[in-house]
């Protein structure tokens, strides 16, 4: 929430990495798929859809509105060696083989 606050305020994303905000966003759209299953409580419904909308403003302001200021030679970090062994690790270690737990378990 801070970070989206100084985006706004700042006009800029200089400083942040785009690929580790698709990472976050990449957890919790796996982790709250149960969203569209479970209803646990509104307090809950909406922290979950908070989360998920709130990163994806960053996402695309970062890749979006403020592309320019978006530092792309230093953004670094190399999406495909966490996402990868992760998603190898959840198929064979989770609690059942479901879609919505190995999602969860990813």
């Amino acid at each position: 929430c801070f970070l989206l606050a100084y985006m706004l305020n700042a006009k800029s994303c200089n400083g942040y990495s785009g690929k580790t905000q698709l990472m976050y966003l990449t957890v919790f759209i796996t982790r709250y798929l149960d969203l569209i299953t479970n209803f646990i409580s509104v307090y809950n419904t909406t922290m979950k859809v908070m989360f998920i909308s709130i990163k994806a403003t960053i996402v695309y302001l970062i890749y979006g509105r403020f592309k320019q200021t978006h530092d792309k030679e230093n953004d670094t970090f190399r999406f495909e060696v966490l996402v990868i062994p992760c998603a190898i690790l959840a198929v064979f270690i989770n609690h059942e083989s479901s879609v919505m737990e190995i999602m969860w378990t990813f």
